[in-house]
């Protein structure tokens, strides 16, 4: 019988890590800067992927620890693992993956990721992976559409004029479920009327913020709380699949 030992972490194109991304990913989303991208293998069959690259906001996410270099820290982009991995394995993954990065990229000192307790989870897997808890906020950020699927987008897709794809999608949901028609509907900039007055609304729930400390000296010049496990539980934020955990 199989178990998270027996996981053989490589190196994989972007194409095979986007295709079963889209596939396991809660989200059914890719992120399209990220740069590394490595699979789980469990006798011989490709059952995970973890996809890292620079966050969004970099500039933003650097003064999360002082006298970080630009290139010294990157964001665990995607996780997604089948059912057909044994217990552990995500755990198991997230180490054999450290080692690489440290081995591949010594530049790099820390790692940042984000658990999404709206949708999926509030990072478990990342605490029993040694990550640092390092914010807990609610989540306006996931809005739900009013079509029969429940389709769910990121206020950034909806408000940004690059998302051309997410923007036109949501379009058409509104000229379904109002009077307007496709051509007459106007997004003005970052605002999210057009898609409040369609029946559009931001999911309960929260974002939690981790840290991965490759060089562990780095820890101590946090410029934010490392915040105990506990919290979670404590602000309302232990979900799964965005219902709370008792």
């Amino acid at each position: 019988m199989l178990t998270a030992k027996d996981i053989i972490l490589k190196p994989i194109d972007s194409k095979t890590a986007n295709t079963l991304v889209k596939k396991l990913h809660y989200s059914g989303k890719v992120v399209n800067n990220s740069q590394f991208h490595i699979g789980a293998f469990i006798g011989g069959s490709l059952e995970g992927v973890m996809q890292f690259g620079p966050s969004l906001d970099k500039r933003k996410i650097q003064g999360l620890v002082s006298g970080t270099g630009w290139n010294e820290f990157i964001e665990l982009n995607r996780l997604a693992f089948s059912d057909k991995l044994p217990r552990n394995s995500e755990s198991r993954a997230i180490a054999l993956a450290m080692r690489i990065l440290k081995k591949h990229a010594p530049q790099l000192k820390w790692i940042i990721s984000f658990a999404d307790a709206t949708q999926c989870g509030d990072g478990t897997i990342y605490r029993a992976s040694g990550f640092v808890l390092t914010g807990i906020k609610k989540n306006n950020q996931i809005w739900i559409a009013p079509d029969a699927a429940g389709s769910t987008f990121s206020r950034k897709s909806l408000t940004d004029s690059t998302a051309t794809k997410e923007r036109n999608r949501a379009r058409q949901i509104v000229s379904k479920v109002t009077t307007t028609k496709l051509e007459d509907i106007v997004i003005s900039g970052s605002s999210m009327k057009t898609y409040e007055s369609a029946g559009f609304k931001p999911l309960a729930g929260f974002q939690l913020r981790y840290i991965y400390f490759l060089d562990k000296t780095c820890e101590k010049d946090l410029t934010v709380e490392r915040l105990p496990y506990a919290r979670i539980k404590e602000l309302g934020a232990s979900m799964y699949l965005g219902k709370k955990c008792l």
